[in-house]
């Protein structure tokens, strides 16, 4: 499953949480995973409110006698020594390391004796490992999100005032795409930073996808002009397949047609993906052949020296090109023939169909000297009729 973080109103870990309930996370499992935390004395409070018309889910976490420092080899023991599965443990210390590596460098001092002031309570220990349990219970695999939006001022904490951002939220965004607002508020937390810096495996617009659902989290103040709200969008993607290639092709109108076959041979060899002729007119209405070549990027130069080499051609074009596929895969099958390579393809609608492979029906009808027609057909009904 595919999830879409859109920050239009910027990110935090109580945001983040209320987004994961609101798509369907149940606040009893979620609670009663929290306790595998050596952690006590806190409470996960869960509120249905409305940002500017818009149903969202408002989490606040209830401590009582909170200790807020911790640093970061404390942290690490208490997650290390919990009864999480390895999975939540790594993705929660994944998270917990970006804001220690962001410390590290702006107090200059080894991130193992970083100490995590606001980052330390236990409010932000059940924000992290929530995220990493919720991003489990959905099965989400791939984590997508907008750019970042980025506020404005000062703000206080253990530290004093800072300006806004804080320089921790920074640290933690190097390398993100930003942008800044006029909104005199703190947008992104180290906490929300450190969240979508850790899950998210790229920063665009939202990807292709079917959309399942939509999951609103409420920050705790209000914000002018628009809702202060994290939006997760989650969906699956579609059944087939996107790459890029490379398009090479050239118009030929006086080579010898017997050249044709030797070079459509050499051109597979050196890694094209396909190889076509197509009839065509050429000035003075000359018939000629414009030859195109389909091969990855990294096999254009070979095949332009194939072409220009091989040919009467004086030169070529060539261009990138986006291409769809369905997804596929080569699958053994039990046949009137024994076990054969068959192709297994899935259709966008999710159905599948199995398909002959050519090379497999000719090697099969040269061993039993029968026609390939009556192998493919044969092929074709045990298939829709397993053995």
């Amino acid at each position: 499953m595919i999830a879409y973080f859109d920050c239009f109103s910027g990110i935090s870990g109580d945001m983040t949480l209320g987004a994961f309930i609101d798509l369907g996370v149940p606040v009893k499992w979620l609670k009663e995973s929290l306790e595998k935390i050596p952690l006590s004395g806190f409470d996960l409070s869960v509120a249905t409110v409305s940002r500017n018309g818009i149903q969202a889910k408002r989490v606040d976490v209830r401590v009582v006698d909170d200790v807020k420092s911790r640093d970061y080899a404390e942290i690490i023991s208490i997650i290390e020594n919990s009864y999480l599965s390895l999975n939540i443990k790594q993705k929660s210390l994944d998270i917990f390391e970006k804001i220690a590596d962001a410390e590290s460098a702006i107090h200059g001092c080894p991130k193992e004796k970083v100490h995590f002031h606001e980052v330390g309570g236990v409010d932000a220990l059940v924000d992290i490992v929530g995220t990493a349990l919720c991003v489990d219970y959905l099965g989400i695999s791939r984590v997508v999100s907008s750019m970042i939006p980025l506020g404005r001022g000062f703000v206080s904490c253990q530290h004093g005032t800072l300006p806004v951002p804080a320089p921790a939220t920074l640290g933690i965004l190097k390398g993100v795409p930003v942008y800044g607002t006029q909104i005199p508020q703190e947008l992104v937390t180290p906490t929300g930073a450190a969240i979508i810096v850790a899950l998210a495996e790229s920063f665009e617009e939202i990807p292709e996808m079917i959309i399942d659902k939509a999951g609103y989290g409420a920050g705790k103040r209000e914000l002018e002009p628009m809702p202060n709200l994290l939006r997760i969008i989650t969906g699956n993607a579609f059944a087939h397949q996107k790459d890029a290639i490379t398009v090479v092709e050239t118009c030929i109108d006086d080579m010898n047609p017997e050249v044709f076959g030797f070079l459509m041979d050499r051109l597979f060899e050196k890694g094209a993906l396909d190889v076509y002729w197509i009839p065509i007119f050429m000035k003075k209405n000359r018939p000629g052949t414009l030859v195109q070549v389909l091969c990855p990027e990294d096999c254009r130069e070979i095949v332009i020296d194939c072409i220009l080499s091989e040919t009467t051609s004086l030169g070529v074009r060539y261009y990138d090109a986006k291409r769809r596929m369905l997804a596929r895969e080569s699958v053994l099958m039990e046949t009137a023939y024994g076990e054969i390579s068959v192709k297994r393809i899935v259709a966008p609608n999710g159905s599948i169909r199995m398909a002959p492979e050519y090379e497999v029906c000719r090697k099969i009808a040269l061993e039993n000297n029968i026609p390939i027609r009556i192998v493919y057909d044969t092929i074709v009904q045990s298939l829709r009729n397993p053995i």
